[in-house]
């Protein structure tokens, strides 16, 4: 048995379909038909039932699946101890936030510590989904949410404040009422977002007009005059075609987390990387700590 093929296996159980993980793994979808028949021929067992949703483990694929994922987890445990040894600041470390996180907060910090580390190659991939440390999808994680997963240490870097913004110029609306007023706010896949009930609470006469999970789509929005937006202030802020709104009560902040694999604490050029972010983003000195 291949681990090559246990890899494909993994990613049909998880995915459901032949497109989707031949997709992931790169390679064709008749290749993923070819191997996964070899690979149940070599066991002499079925380990997908085929259904009109997609793929779904037997009782013996199910079994399968429990110890493809434990070897798994030791390849993944075996490259992040290799590379958490690695002491030269050079290689690539992959970090992963939100767009405008990205784009506004972290992107000054990152360019400062290139000009220090220029053989150290930064991945920043802005993406809503939580990518896994322990597969190694990113290396360090922002995220506005607290980290429990026991392998991995975090801390609370920053509170971010956030403001509502509207076009400068624009009359403003007052709280209570917003009757008139048009909202550019968050797609109803983030609909629980904080902001999103303080608007219909503040101004519950107001009309949703647009909608988008990309933060530096609602101030582009706001500044061309298309409803009001709450925004994070580092990026509301810098924009010169709009201006805050007080309603006597600020919208809700968030408090921004940093993760990594506990595996990789002794990678120096990571450790450089958060020395330095920690360095310019943090408002208060506060020891490193594993999730509980």
């Amino acid at each position: 048995m291949e681990w090559s093929d246990l890899k494909l296996f993994l990613a049909i159980a998880r995915l459901g379909t032949l497109g989707a993980a031949a997709r992931s793994l790169g390679l064709t979808q008749p290749t993923m038909g070819r191997r996964l028949r070899a690979l149940e021929a070599s066991l002499g067992q079925t380990l997908f039932q085929r259904t009109a949703e997609g793929f779904v483990l037997t009782d013996e694929g199910a079994t399968v699946f429990a110890h493809a994922e434990r070897m798994e987890e030791e390849a993944f445990g075996l490259e992040r101890e290799l590379a958490g040894q690695n002491r030269q600041l050079d290689g690539l470390l992959r970090l992963s936030s939100s767009d405008w996180f990205g784009a506004h907060v972290l992107s000054p910090v990152l360019a400062e510590f290139s000009t220090t580390y220029p053989k150290v190659v930064i991945e920043l991939l802005t993406d809503s989904r939580l990518l896994s440390l322990s597969r190694r999808e990113a290396d360090i994680v922002f995220r506005i949410a607290p980290f429990t997963e026991t392998e991995v240490i975090s801390r609370k870097l920053l509170h971010i404040d956030y403001g509502l913004y509207i076009r400068r110029g624009l009359p403003h609306p007052e709280a209570g009422d917003g009757a008139g007023s048009r909202l550019v706010t968050m797609d109803e896949a983030f609909g629980g977002m904080p902001d999103v009930g303080w608007l219909q609470r503040l101004l519950p006469k107001a009309e949703i007009t647009m909608r988008s999970n990309n933060r530096d789509v609602q101030a582009t929005l706001c500044a061309r005059g298309a409803g009001l937006a709450v925004l994070p202030r580092p990026l509301g802020d810098a924009i010169p075609a709009i201006e805050p709104v007080d309603l006597g009560e600020a919208p809700p902040g968030r408090d921004t987390w940093v993760g990594y694999h506990r595996d990789m604490r002794r990678l120096a050029r990571l450790r450089a990387l958060l020395d330095l972010i920690i360095e310019r983003l943090a408002h208060q000195s506060a020891e490193p700590q594993r999730s509980q």
